[in-house]
């Protein structure tokens, strides 16, 4: 592997097992996962800042994310989990704080209807702070829940390869329908946790080749560690999955748009990113 490059982690948790979890959470930790310990990594590869994404298992209490961010404002941003009724000025806290967006994980959830004048109002707010709207969902449902956020005018930033439960085939009408979706100007794309669409190697190069040609090339297109791999702990580790970008993109050029440009502008860090 080459020398590490500046850059942006995208994606990583941080917790501590003992923090109160939300009641519908489909995972607990046995474990600290700590911004200490996240920011090592970090240093190790490299890498100038990081974004960290609250946790599902701890519900919409973003109290230990924000500690973190306010500890080290230059290096981290964060996105929350809230609720869509929350008010302005607990909105104006958390961008204080370096919040950049608002997390919506439907993994194992019925889809809300976006379309609904609740949520159409929520994202126009967080568009009007500038926020992002981080989705995670698999592929084959994307194509439903994702036409109504991109409508309220709010970036939206689609997790892990957009979930492929399959191969892509663009030929396949609904694969087709979030392909196109993918074209649209404020959907960005995080190449980050494959593994948690089975996906070795050779089928996520296969993957971002289809996600590339949707976007229209690599320019909404961001890397994300996953760290801490939760429920994926014992088959990866922070090294692999930053090693596994130079195997997805081993031009050293793209692999620094993709680490740097494209996340400084995202995420609203300094384009010097160390």
């Amino acid at each position: 592997m080459s020398m590490p490059l500046a850059g942006v982690d995208s994606h990583a948790h941080i917790f501590r097992h003992d923090l109160p979890m939300a009641a519908d959470r489909r995972y607990s930790p046995d474990y600290d996962a700590l911004v200490e310990d996240y920011l090592a990594h970090l240093d190790r590869c490299g890498l100038a800042h990081g974004v960290l994404i609250q946790p599902s298992f701890l519900g919409t209490d973003n109290h230990f994310m924000l500690e973190a961010l306010m500890r080290f404002p230059e290096r981290l941003r964060g996105v929350a989990v809230v609720d869509p009724q929350i008010d302005d000025a607990q909105l104006e806290a958390l961008a204080n704080a370096g919040v950049v967006g608002a997390r919506l994980n439907l993994i194992g959830r019925a889809p809300n209807d976006f379309t609904a004048a609740q949520w159409q109002t929520f994202f126009q707010r967080l568009a009007r702070l500038g926020w992002q709207v981080e989705i995670q969902a698999v592929f084959d449902a994307l194509s439903q829940v994702l036409p109504a956020i991109i409508e309220s005018g709010v970036t939206v930033v689609v997790d892990h390869f957009a979930l492929p439960q399959r191969d892509i085939d663009p030929l396949d009408p609904a694969h087709q329908a979030l392909l196109v979706l993918l074209g649209e100007q404020r959907v960005w794309v995080k190449l980050s946790a494959a593994y948690r669409s089975q996906s070795d190697l050779v089928r996520a190069v296969a993957v971002l080749t289809h996600l590339r040609a949707a976007c229209g090339g690599i320019d909404r297109l961001v890397w994300g560690s996953d760290w801490p791999h939760t429920q994926f702990e014992s088959r990866t580790g922070y090294d692999e999955q930053f090693a596994w970008l130079e195997a997805l993109l081993p031009d050293p050029l793209e692999r620094r748009q993709v680490l740097v440009d494209n996340p400084s502008k995202l995420f609203g860090f300094a384009a010097s990113a160390r």
